[in-house]
């Protein structure tokens, strides 16, 4: 994991997701069929805390290509310190990495 800086955006006409994006550690579940679901996710905060998030509330799910590379991306409620975000949770296929996005 990292220290959750900038690593890029993406824009936001087509249904394409926009905002900062911040490295995650995300420790999912896989069907028999490859499916995926986040169950839990780790992020460092802006004093350099990790952070634990078990509250996911996923609403939706779609897989991608953008630029020859697959990803799944889940529109999800996340819930921290009792308060709840809307993010995107994307999961790069190829790379095995998930990033944040705040929407």
């Amino acid at each position: 994991m990292t220290s959750g800086t900038d690593i890029g955006s993406m824009g936001t006409k087509e249904g394409i997701c926009v905002g900062r994006q911040k490295e995650i550690a995300c420790e999912c579940w896989f069907t028999s069929k490859g499916e995926v679901t986040p169950i839990m996710l780790k992020i460092r905060d802006e004093d350099g805390e990790i952070r634990t998030i078990r509250q996911i509330q996923v609403h939706s799910q779609r897989e991608k290509k953008c630029a020859g590379v697959s990803s799944v991306t889940f529109e999800c409620t996340i819930t921290i310190l009792k308060q709840e975000i809307q993010v995107w949770l994307v999961y790069y296929k190829e790379r095995n990495r998930w990033v944040l996005i705040y929407r």
